[in-house]
């Protein structure tokens, strides 16, 4: 930015994409606020956003491309150099050890850029390597793969309608830390104020204390990995309460018969032991769920990243449907962003590739 004045601009360092007030004076930032006028984050904006300053005018930011010295200091070299070095020590990587030796991670900021995304399928492409990785593998892959057996593509993940439901159940995730993700709605805490304002109730299942957690009007401490035995037991008694009201969903479901038998073992009383969750608290939840106006229930990180995370998120997506509040207002809704990924992204596929030392199956071409 080399001219002075106020810019506006989106935060690129997460999904929640706040709107940024810059004002820069010499050509040097000398503040970074919330954009109050942005309809989307009204003013939100964490640290991270914050210090986009700081990390541009930082003195040991590198400017240019480096080398190590025989010495072992280090040099500047041309960005040709530079590409050329790189491209040469991944040929000799490949030529000695195969394309697979190459292992590929992408983060958050391949996907905020759009160069990255034109050009890393190319490359992708042109390396051959199935060692593929990223911030989904680490973080939210059963989420994709139960998008992709139940809705037809692991991009269709329906995100809770929280300015507008009445009754939130949300497992493993702490979005006044993290801003929402996946849902991506910054400013958690005054939207889980308003609903509170609202009449309406957050419930937070979570082993931890968290930030998301002190909010809640009630937090269910759940032992760490046992968060499926819990959908299950809830799931088990809106079904056989009676309480299911799947209503328009109805027309399109497959038999609840199967999930009827696959859940029936689970009964909350021996469910609570493994999980710590009282019987009757598993009981309340369940019916405060079904009997909701609208309800969204949404789960994260801490329900993917465990041995049962796509059972998991198979079963939060079974609730929102027995409950009728799946792609409802105030329930999960599918979203219609500005572009649309689903015909350029492949929906996703289960066991093409597979690990090689526990020979786990990956999906949609990363482990």
């Amino acid at each position: 930015m080399g001219a002075n004045g106020t810019f506006f601009r989106a935060c690129p360092l997460c999904e929640a994409i706040c709107g940024l007030e810059i004002r820069v004076e010499d050509g040097r930032v000398v503040s970074i606020r919330g954009d109050r006028e942005d309809p989307f984050s009204r003013g939100h904006v964490c640290p991270k956003g914050a210090s986009l300053g700081d990390l541009q005018d930082d003195p040991d930011r590198l400017r240019r491309p480096i080398r190590r010295t025989a010495d072992g200091g280090w040099e500047e070299i041309s960005w040709k150099e530079a590409l050329d070095l790189a491209a040469a020590g991944l040929d000799a990587v490949r030529s000695e050890h195969g394309a697979d030796a190459v292992a590929v991670y992408l983060g958050n900021p391949n996907s905020h850029s759009l160069g990255s995304m034109l050009a890393m399928p190319l490359l992708l492409r042109a390396l051959g390597t199935r060692s593929r990785y990223s911030a989904t593998s680490a973080d939210q892959l059963p989420h994709h793969v139960a998008a992709q057996l139940m809705f037809g593509h692991q991009l269709l993940l329906p995100i809770p309608d929280v300015d507008r439901t009445s009754f939130l159940l949300m497992l493993g995730a702490n979005p006044v830390a993290s801003n929402g993700s996946i849902m991506t709605a910054p400013g958690m805490v005054r939207r889980l104020e308003a609903l509170r304002e609202r009449g309406g109730t957050l419930v937070v299942v979570d082993p931890r204390r968290t930030e998301t957690a002190r909010m809640a009007d009630r937090h269910l401490f759940v032992r760490p990995g046992t968060d499926a035995l819990l959908l299950a037991a809830l799931l088990r008694e809106i079904l056989e309460e009676g309480l299911a009201a799947p209503g328009r969903l109805e027309a399109i479901c497959t038999s609840w018969e199967p999930v009827r038998k696959a859940v029936a073992p689970f009964e909350p009383e021996r469910v609570a032991g493994p999980t710590g969750v009282p019987a009757d608290g598993i009981r309340r939840l369940a019916r405060d769920l079904a009997a909701a106006p609208s309800a969204a229930v949404y789960g994260r990180f801490g329900v993917s990243t465990q041995a049962f995370g796509g059972l998991c998120h198979w079963f939060i997506g079974l609730l929102n449907i027995a409950t009728g509040n799946l792609d409802r207002p105030g329930g999960v809704l599918f979203t219609r962003p500005a572009v649309d990924l689903l015909r350029s992204v492949g929906r996703g596929g289960l066991g093409r590739n597979r690990s090689r030392v526990r020979d786990v199956p990956g999906f949609g071409s990363e482990l």
